[in-house]
Protein backbone atom coordinates (compact mmCIF):
# COMPACT_ATOMS: atom_id res chain seq x y z
CA UNK A 1 0.00 0.00 0.00
CA UNK A 2 3.06 2.24 0.83
CA UNK A 3 4.19 1.81 -2.94
CA UNK A 4 0.76 2.70 -4.42
CA UNK A 5 0.26 5.61 -2.14
CA UNK A 6 3.85 6.87 -3.59
CA UNK A 7 2.75 6.75 -6.80
CA UNK A 8 -0.37 8.78 -6.44
CA UNK A 9 1.05 11.15 -5.12
CA UNK A 10 1.49 14.26 -6.91
CA UNK A 11 4.82 15.26 -7.07
CA UNK A 12 5.28 11.56 -8.30
CA UNK A 13 2.25 11.75 -11.01
CA UNK A 14 3.73 15.27 -12.09
CA UNK A 15 7.29 14.17 -12.67
CA UNK A 16 6.09 11.32 -15.13
CA UNK A 17 2.32 12.05 -16.56
CA UNK A 18 2.60 8.78 -19.16
CA UNK A 19 3.36 6.61 -15.72
CA UNK A 20 -0.19 3.98 -15.61
CA UNK A 21 -1.04 2.77 -12.62
CA UNK A 22 -3.27 -0.77 -12.41
CA UNK A 23 -4.81 -2.24 -9.30
CA UNK A 24 -5.96 -5.69 -9.49
CA UNK A 25 -7.57 -6.95 -5.99
CA UNK A 26 -6.31 -10.48 -5.17
CA UNK A 27 -9.38 -12.39 -3.49
CA UNK A 28 -6.85 -16.10 -2.82
CA UNK A 29 -4.19 -16.31 -0.38
CA UNK A 30 -1.39 -15.70 -3.38
CA UNK A 31 0.66 -12.70 -1.11
CA UNK A 32 0.31 -8.98 -2.55
CA UNK A 33 2.69 -8.34 -5.44
CA UNK A 34 3.81 -5.46 -7.29
CA UNK A 35 4.55 -5.58 -11.22
CA UNK A 36 6.27 -2.73 -12.88
CA UNK A 37 6.19 -3.06 -16.91
CA UNK A 38 8.52 -0.62 -18.70
CA UNK A 39 8.21 0.76 -21.80
CA UNK A 40 10.49 -1.75 -23.38
CA UNK A 41 8.15 -4.55 -22.54
CA UNK A 42 10.49 -6.09 -19.50
CA UNK A 43 8.35 -6.39 -16.64
CA UNK A 44 9.62 -6.87 -12.64
CA UNK A 45 7.52 -8.69 -10.09
CA UNK A 46 8.17 -8.16 -6.79
CA UNK A 47 6.73 -9.72 -3.29
CA UNK A 48 4.91 -6.94 -1.92
CA UNK A 49 4.99 -8.10 1.93
CA UNK A 50 8.69 -8.41 1.74
CA UNK A 51 10.28 -5.82 -0.50
CA UNK A 52 10.83 -1.94 0.77
CA UNK A 53 8.42 0.78 -1.68
CA UNK A 54 12.24 2.26 -1.47
CA UNK A 55 13.74 -0.51 -3.21
CA UNK A 56 11.35 -0.43 -6.09
CA UNK A 57 10.76 2.66 -6.24
CA UNK A 58 15.45 3.04 -6.75
CA UNK A 59 14.63 -0.06 -9.32
CA UNK A 60 12.59 1.85 -10.87
CA UNK A 61 14.39 5.13 -11.41
CA UNK A 62 17.82 3.07 -12.01
CA UNK A 63 15.90 0.94 -14.98
CA UNK A 64 14.83 4.01 -16.31
CA UNK A 65 18.12 6.11 -16.32
CA UNK A 66 19.22 3.01 -18.43
CA UNK A 67 16.14 3.19 -20.77
CA UNK A 68 16.82 6.82 -21.23
CA UNK A 69 20.59 6.34 -22.31
CA UNK A 70 20.06 3.31 -24.59
CA UNK A 71 17.13 5.28 -26.44
CA UNK A 72 19.91 8.34 -26.27
CA UNK A 73 22.32 6.10 -28.12
CA UNK A 74 19.63 4.52 -30.28
CA UNK A 75 18.54 8.23 -31.84
CA UNK A 76 22.48 8.92 -32.23
CA UNK A 77 22.98 5.80 -34.16
CA UNK A 78 25.21 3.97 -32.37
CA UNK A 79 24.31 0.11 -31.41
CA UNK A 80 22.97 -0.68 -27.70
CA UNK A 81 23.80 -2.36 -25.81
CA UNK A 82 27.49 -0.81 -26.38
CA UNK A 83 30.14 -2.75 -26.46
CA UNK A 84 33.89 -1.75 -25.16
CA UNK A 85 36.76 -3.73 -26.51
CA UNK A 86 38.77 -5.45 -23.68
CA UNK A 87 42.20 -3.51 -24.95
CA UNK A 88 40.28 -0.46 -23.99
CA UNK A 89 39.03 -1.79 -20.82
CA UNK A 90 42.33 -1.96 -19.58
CA UNK A 91 43.94 1.07 -20.52
CA UNK A 92 44.71 3.24 -18.04
CA UNK A 93 42.81 6.35 -17.28
CA UNK A 94 43.90 9.58 -17.83
CA UNK A 95 44.32 11.17 -14.93
CA UNK A 96 44.01 15.21 -14.25
CA UNK A 97 47.31 15.54 -11.60
CA UNK A 98 49.37 13.76 -13.89
CA UNK A 99 48.16 16.00 -16.91
CA UNK A 100 48.67 18.99 -14.66
CA UNK A 101 51.83 18.11 -13.06
CA UNK A 102 52.85 17.81 -17.15
CA UNK A 103 51.96 21.28 -18.04
CA UNK A 104 53.59 22.72 -14.84
CA UNK A 105 56.39 21.38 -15.85
CA UNK A 106 56.94 23.35 -19.36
Amino acid sequence: MEFLAQCNARKAKESNPACQLIVKRRTDDHPPQIAVAFVNGVEEVFDGTSTPSQTIRNMILEKGQLLETEQMFREAGETWPVIIPDEELNQPAPSIKSRKKAEDKQ
